[in-house]
């Protein structure tokens, strides 16, 4: 069941940056700990499959899913997920197979059942506690970034702070790549103020005006970013937010970003 779910070129991508287990005693070892591709299958279990985690099948996977959580927050909390991501990108360039010279952004709902931090009430679905899930894609519709906010933080607040996120991708001769040279986005980015911001940076922002009728055309480019949010929520466990945590979710986001890099690597060899 683990070979199944955490295939082996993910393993062997993952397993370098795991955090080491702590040395057992000598006199009195205590249990031995679940071997870390085990604990990984559960972790994989939960959002593919969208159960909770005292639902994780211990006969199938070999352990609790309690003691999945746990491997899920040590590895979050050592900073895990963001190095995998940052990893598969750097392939991808090398490859050949990233495109960031056109980059698309968007944010979308998500219902929170629980409370916890960013969680507010959502604008669109009647006050109800709600996230939203902000992502930076390339012309592909790689994920590059992805950020956790509550549901009535507006779009343009994550902007910023996702092309802040974007990691200095190499794989390739020169200088680290971290910034697109053009940036689409939907009217809900029309501010000046970030239009300044933007080409500060030595990007060209190519935002919708508000107040104009539709027909930019920049849909023919921004589509992306709506085809990358269809394969995050693929997961189910993305669907609907279900950790109190802030961080475990978002952990969960980019083992999910990790996931599409991979997919692209597969079909791309």
């Amino acid at each position: 069941m683990a070979d199944a779910l955490v295939p082996d070129d993910l393993w062997e991508r993952i397993a370098p940056l795991l955090p080491a287990q702590p040395p057992r005693r000598h006199r009195f070892p205590g249990r031995k700990p679940v071997d870390d591709r085990v604990a990984l299958a559960g972790i994989m279990y939960i959002p593919r499959k969208g159960v909770t985690w005292a639902d994780v099948p211990a006969e199938r996977i070999g352990c609790s899913g309690v003691t999945c959580w746990r491997r899920l927050r040590d590895w979050t909390e050592a900073g895990v997920w963001p190095r995998l991501h940052e990893a598969l990108l750097t392939e991808l360039r090398r490859a050949g197979l990233l495109d960031m010279d056109d980059c698309s952004i968007d944010g979308s709902h998500v219902r929170a059942l629980k409370r916890g931090a960013h969680t507010g009430p959502s604008p669109v679905d009647r006050g109800r506690p709600g996230s939203k899930h902000h992502v930076i894609v390339d012309r592909h519709g790689t994920p590059l970034s992805v950020t956790l906010t509550a549901g009535n933080r507006h779009d343009v607040t994550q902007l910023m702070p996702l092309l802040d996120a974007v990691p200095r991708i190499r794989g390739r001769r020169g200088r680290p790549r971290h910034h697109p040279q053009r940036l689409f986005a939907d009217r809900g980015y029309d501010f000046d103020k970030y239009r300044r911001l933007i080409r500060k940076r030595g990007i060209t922002p190519k935002i919708a005006r508000r107040g104009i009728a539709h027909g930019s055309g920049l849909g023919k480019t921004r589509w992306v970013v709506e085809r990358a949010f269809a394969w995050l929520h693929q997961f189910k466990r993305l669907r609907i937010r279900y950790e109190i945590r802030a961080d475990l979710h978002q952990g969960l986001l980019q083992l999910a970003c990790t996931i599409i890099c991979l997919r692209r690597l597969r079909t791309a060899f």
